[in-house]
């Protein structure tokens, strides 16, 4: 794939986005089988399912990654809190399935 500032054309662009969408969602898959496996090590209580200090940990993680690639922290945030809050929504649907 290009870098953007080689591509030539809007269709160049668009291919290129298209691409590294795939790929996230690809990766968001992955992350959401380690999602399904972590439940393996966790009490299965809600307290070890939020895990609370985690949560923040990796919002404040994200915040600084996102600095440090041009990205706004604060909409990171909000998506992160939305994956999180999902994964651990699922996380406590398979706890109750055992």
């Amino acid at each position: 794939m290009k870098s953007a500032d080689s591509c030539t054309s809007i269709e160049e662009i668009r291919n290129a986005i298209d691409t590294i969408d795939r790929e996230v969602i690809r990766l968001l898959g992955e992350r959401f089988q380690y999602i399904k496996e972590i439940i393996r090590f966790k009490k299965p209580t809600e307290e070890s399912i939020v895990a609370k200090n985690r949560f923040e940990a990796v919002i404040a993680s994200r915040r600084e990654q996102a600095l440090k690639n041009g990205l706004n922290p604060d909409l990171i945030e909000r998506v992160y809190r939305e994956l999180l809050n999902h994964f651990i929504s699922e996380e406590m649907k398979l706890i109750k399935q055992k």
